[in-house]
């Protein structure tokens, strides 16, 4: 980084998997205190942290509220809960369907907060809490900055990555939205600001920087996922494209056949189907 500080970083970190296995909670949240101090070492004096992570219903919704307690220890100030909303869910009879994302907000010093971009595309339908102004007497509608909504602390107008969007990156099953990143972005540094995120993952903290002129310092433990977030720039400078929808980021190297394909192309007894070779 030059000697220079990031003022804005956007942590994703696994939610307590390693390669399919759990880690014991104690190891996991020392972990976490790891990485929490390396983000403060290269954020300024005045910062902002973001981090999503998970909470196990079925597990005394681990690991958040230790994270949370961990936390505390930290130079950092709780700012905010954030819930986002996924438009599909975990489907069950007995119990309420689980959709949502937990997005934890904190602030070192006093951090850039630009609230235009907490504004959504959501407009205003609600009338009421009038209040004379100026010896009149106007409602919400009237005294407010913008028509539409501000997102708050529950965001429900961000639809939740699946493989028919064009954003969609094949493999990485974590996958934040690019709108909540570009949120979280606008709301949170200014341009030519430095962002940093520690799991790169599907490359959308990178790709949200490019779309909207901050640097961005990012990487994975993964090689893989380091990959995938190198051609999805390179895509993108290439094609305007933010993802790859049905398809992947080793198209060139792994030629998969799409399902709707493969039912056209049945085999037959005298021309057998050849395997067909699949990264993920």
């Amino acid at each position: 980084m030059g000697g220079q500080k990031a003022v804005l970083a956007i942590q994703d970190p696994p939610y307590n998997l390693v390669a399919f296995g759990e880690r014991p909670l104690p190891e996991f949240i020392d972990w976490c205190a790891q990485w929490v101090q390396n983000t403060n070492r290269i954020l300024s004096a005045n910062a902002s942290l973001y981090v999503w992570l998970g909470a196990a219903q079925n597990d005394g919704f681990q690991p958040l509220p230790d994270f949370m307690i961990m936390m505390r220890r930290q130079p950092f100030h709780a700012r905010g809960f954030i819930t986002m909303r996924n438009q599909r869910g975990y489907g069950t009879q007995k119990n309420w369907m689980a959709v949502r994302q937990e997005l934890l907000y904190y602030v070192k010093g006093h951090p850039t907060f630009n609230v235009d971009a907490e504004y959504t595309e959501i407009p205003k339908i609600l009338r009421g809490y009038y209040k004379e102004v100026n010896g009149q007497i106007t409602e919400n509608l009237q005294r407010g900055k913008s028509e539409n909504i501000r997102a708050g602390n529950v965001w429900v107008d961000i639809q939740q990555v699946f493989y028919r969007m064009e954003e969609n990156v094949s493999g990485c099953y974590a996958q934040k939205p690019l709108k909540s990143i570009e949120r979280i972005i606008k709301a949170s540094s200014d341009p030519d600001d430095i962002v940093v995120d520690f799991f790169s993952h599907s490359g959308t903290t990178l790709l949200a920087a490019e779309m909207n002129k901050r640097r961005c310092v990012t990487m994975d433990l993964d090689p893989l996922f380091s990959e995938i977030t190198i051609r999805r720039l390179e895509h993108f400078r290439r094609t305007g494209r933010v993802g790859w929808q049905n398809g992947h980021p080793f198209e060139d190297e792994y030629v998969c056949r799409r399902q709707d394909d493969l039912k056209r192309t049945e085999a037959t007894p005298d021309r057998p189907q050849a395997a067909q070779r699949s990264l993920f």
